[in-house]
């Protein structure tokens, strides 16, 4: 009977010491890491983005027209444009004085018929020295004479025609003509001026047309070759499209910036007519779709003047990586190196994570519960079911 009270008594007392065991696990447990922030993840896409070359530069006339007085001393009467009209080609731009010039071709006028009279006196002349060559009534010196002063008439009507006909010009110069169709750009012809001969009046713009002088480096000029659109946006807000014509055939030594010329035209818009000649533009060279690894841009982080992404590893912890970025397209940026097609990267909330931090994926799959730990009060019981065996058992011996 002791043996068997000491037998209950001992496995009461290990029943006890579970329980309390099993308290003070349940009052410690052991401590988990904790995820500092719960992101999405993505992956790096494989896409084609356009390329594109920003420049700036100047809006400027393709040509211009200096119009000038062709003839002097004479007085300005009457101007018919004004700066920004447009001309046509042939078209009175400013008219001089002709009383002058009208007396000089009457003049000129007389002089010619005056010639041809005396012309044709010394033509009958001649003709009766011919006539009387072989009859000896006169020396072959006199006969000379007479078809020497033939020809001599003869030049004589020549000069005074060539004088008429300078004259005829000149009374054609009184009125200055646009010389080709354009748009005047600039007015120096005064009502009352007496100009001298080559003295500016007008600047047209031939055709109205207009080119970008776009202004590049020497190292972007190899990008752009002859027929390369492009979208320009002047200062006014004006858009126009536009065209390589002509790459510029030298770079400026000091600032190594080279010139192409790019035909524009306006689009249609509210300020498609703003355009000017010696406005600021800015634009945009069109080189066609190339493919690129690009990313999210709210996955790339700005520090200290790097750009960086966030790998997420299997055990969700992250790995800051740098990378070198390109083009910016529809939200997505270019990666050019320092990340792998496959790799995953945090997609958004990166801004908020350092290297190494532990973080929730939300798209991934919550991980399986782990098996529950038998409780204190299951063990105790355990215990006293096999003490209860135990007793029967002696009793049975």
């Amino acid at each position: 009977m002791k043996q068997l009270l000491s037998r209950v008594f001992l496995l009461s007392a290990t029943a006890l010491a579970l329980s309390a065991c099993g308290g003070k696990e349940e009052a410690k447990p052991v401590a988990q890491a904790k995820p500092a922030l719960t992101v999405t993840t993505t992956v790096p896409q494989q896409t084609s983005i356009p390329g594109r070359l920003a420049a700036n530069g100047n809006l400027a006339a393709w040509q211009e027209a200096s119009v000038g007085a062709e003839t002097g001393g004479l007085r300005l009467t009457e101007v018919h444009v004004n700066v920004g009209d447009v001309v046509r080609r042939g078209q009175v731009l400013a008219t001089f004085a002709a009383d002058t010039t009208r007396a000089e071709l009457s003049q000129a006028q007389a002089s010619v018929a005056e010639a041809e009279a005396a012309a044709a006196d010394a033509a009958s002349n001649a003709d009766r020295a011919r006539s009387l060559q072989t009859t000896g009534a006169l020396s072959a010196s006199q006969i000379n004479q007479y078809i020497t002063a033939e020809k001599t008439a003869r030049a004589r009507v020549e000069a005074a025609r060539a004088a008429f006909q300078a004259q005829q010009a000149r009374l054609r110069q009184t009125q200055v003509l646009a010389p080709d169709d354009g748009i005047i750009s600039a007015r120096g012809a005064t009502v009352g001026a007496v100009v001298g001969p080559g003295t500016e009046l007008f600047r047209l713009i031939r055709k109205g047309r207009l080119e970008w002088r776009a202004e590049v480096t020497s190292t972007e000029l190899g990008r752009l070759t002859p027929g390369t659109t492009a979208m320009i946006t002047a200062a006014s807000g004006a858009r126009l499209s536009g065209r390589v014509r002509m790459l510029g055939p030298t770079v400026d030594p000091q600032s190594r910036v080279a010139i192409v010329y790019v035909d524009v035209s306006p689009l249609p818009g509210a300020a498609s007519g703003s355009a000017r000649a010696g406005m600021f533009a800015r634009g945009e060279f069109d080189l066609g779709a190339t493919p690129a690894l690009t990313v999210p841009q709210q996955a790339i982080v700005v520090r200290e003047g790097f750009n960086y992404v966030f790998r997420v590893n299997p055990d969700n912890r992250v790995t800051q990586l740098k990378v070198a970025i390109g083009r910016l397209e529809a939200g997505q940026v270019e990666i050019t190196s320092g990340l792998g097609a496959g790799t995953r990267i945090v997609a958004s909330g990166a801004g908020f994570l350092n290297d190494g931090d532990l973080v929730r994926v939300a798209d991934a799959p919550s991980p399986a519960s782990s098996p529950a730990r038998p409780s204190s009060a299951a063990a105790s019981a355990a215990v006293a079911a096999s003490a209860a065996s135990a007793s029967r058992q002696d009793a049975r011996q």
